[in-house]
């Protein structure tokens, strides 16, 4: 379900998420063992823009599943809450912590 909200909010998120928000999430996620350090050196290094860095960010999490997707959603609910609740967010997680 959280895999697919991310699919779904995709082209807004890697169109206004900014640079500082994406390095936090790839923090937060590498601590959460979302990601490994292999995987975050490879979004910053082989991707020049934050447009592309984001893309290959929510691309690998949602590869990952529900369980990292959601994980990664809490997070940017956290890091970035306006943007957050402009894609429509803000639903979703309120279902997954009701039924969860």
């Amino acid at each position: 379900m959280a895999d697919k909200e991310l699919h779904r909010v995709r082209t807004g998120f890697v169109e206004k998420v900014s640079e500082t928000v994406i390095k936090q999430l790839l923090d937060d996620l590498a601590e959460d063992r979302v990601l490994n350090d292999g995987e975050c050196e490879s979004i910053l290094e082989r991707n020049t823009t934050r447009a592309d860095k984001a893309r290959c960010l929510i691309d690998i999490v949602k590869r990952k599943g529900p369980k990292a997707s959601n994980t990664m959603i809490a997070h940017f609910q956290r890091r970035e809450p306006l943007l957050f609740d402009n894609l429509g967010l803000a639903v979703i997680i309120h279902v997954f912590l009701l039924i969860s």
